[in-house]
């Protein structure tokens, strides 16, 4: 495998990295990566899948991200996220908050999210640029998980610094200031937690208080990191869905036409943004024994690179024109990887559909006139596919 794909590399989502994987997929779906310690990229989507529903012979409990593929990577005391566990683990853990995720819970928040959409877009300007990551895509995303985790809004600003240290160090650049990061958010949400304690009240972090385990408590640590895991997926995926789907829409305007046409395409538009899009790039699962695929021999230890956004791309699935971005494809929700696939399917893949939906829902009827007004910065990261700096302008 050449430098040209090598998923660290900064300008790796610069360089249109579908072109290699393009070639990759019809030379050699299963290629070796030799960086970050080496890694199988597994780029079709049928593999994809395959790896994922298999937690026997490929686990997550060695680390989801390339890199990390270890425990020893964590800072001392950490203990495993729930995406680090395998079932039956993992299952128990999940059930603790899965009632908050479901479809109809995640209806029951359109009104609250609706509300924080809305205040964001009165915000703008319509006759002048703006940058649509920070008026819109962040503080969505934000102020909806922060609202479910019981934060006060006062409070709110700094989550964004500290979830874009998390993403930062799961795209390979863990350092002394993402620590410190991960320490800080650690002892605001130790606060939290004491408080709700002492006093209970309707959200996430009071759930998690009272919740057992085979008849056990949580511990604090265990707590603190799922509030954290709650408060990065809950906000970086959905943010990068909205500003990614936001470029996409500016820069096919036949697209957006179409969809200022037939509003009722927009849930089926969220869909073809997460395919076309991938939010999240790539996990990990790591091999726990000897074993086969597509013909060449995995060892015990051997990790596996899933790549969602490959697989999204798959000619097998999407057929010939799986680059192009289209609102209205046919099976887009029923086929795409963008929330992962099998026990670790998206918890808040309801949510984030819902709050996409409803974003673009207010942005269309408020500002169904806007064109990129300057070069988007994306965010370069071998976990993450992010907008860092979306300017665009808006037309009366």
């Amino acid at each position: 495998m050449t430098d040209d794909f090598a998923p660290d590399l900064p300008a790796f989502h610069l360089r249109d990295p579908h072109a290699h994987f393009r070639r990759l997929r019809r030379e050699d779906p299963l290629p070796w990566y030799a960086g970050s310690g080496g890694a199988w990229c597994v780029l079709k989507h049928a593999d994809v899948a395959a790896v994922s529903r298999d937690p026997q012979r490929f686990t997550s409990t060695r680390g989801v991200q390339l890199g990390f593929s270890d425990a020893g990577s964590r800072p001392a005391g950490i203990p495993p996220t729930i995406l680090e566990m395998d079932p039956p683990v993992h299952d128990l853990h999940r059930k603790l908050v899965i009632r908050a995720f479901t479809p109809a819970a995640a209806k029951q928040q359109e009104t609250m999210v609706r509300a924080i959409a809305r205040e964001c877009l009165e915000a703008i300007e319509r006759d002048g640029v703006v940058d649509l990551v920070e008026a819109l895509a962040v503080p969505v995303p934000m102020y909806v998980i922060a609202e479910m985790l019981g934060v006060p809004r006062s409070d709110r600003p700094q989550f964004k610094r500290w979830s874009d240290s998390l993403i930062e160090a799961g795209g390979g650049h863990r350092s002394p200031a993402t620590d410190a990061a991960l320490g800080e958010m650690l002892g605001y949400f130790a606060g939290v937690l004491a408080e709700r304690r002492r006093a209970p009240k309707d959200d996430l972090v009071s759930t998690l208080a009272r919740a057992e385990i085979e008849g056990e408590k949580l511990s604090d640590p265990a707590i603190l990191m799922f509030c954290i895991t709650l408060l990065a997926a809950g906000n970086e995926t959905t943010r990068n869905l909205i500003s990614g789907g936001s470029l996409l829409l500016a820069r096919h305007p036949d697209q957006r036409a179409r969809l200022l046409a037939e509003r009722s395409l927009l849930p089926n538009a969220v869909e073809e943004m997460l395919r076309w899009w991938t939010p999240v790039q790539s996990f990990i699962r790591t091999a726990t024994r000897d074993t086969e695929l597509r013909g060449k021999r995995i060892r015990e230890g051997d990790v596996m690179l899933l790549l969602y956004a490959s697989a999204n791309r798959d000619e097998e699935i999407w057929g010939d024109d799986a680059d192009r971005f289209d609102v209205a494809r046919d099976h887009a929700r029923q086929r795409h990887l963008a929330f992962g696939f099998g026990e670790h399917l998206c918890l808040g893949a309801p949510l984030a559909r819902l709050e996409a939906r409803v974003v673009f829902e207010e942005l269309c009827a408020r500002f169904p006139r806007f064109e990129l007004a300057g070069e988007p910065q994306l965010l370069h990261s071998r976990l993450i596919h992010g907008v860092e700096r979306l300017p665009v302008a808006f037309r009366s």
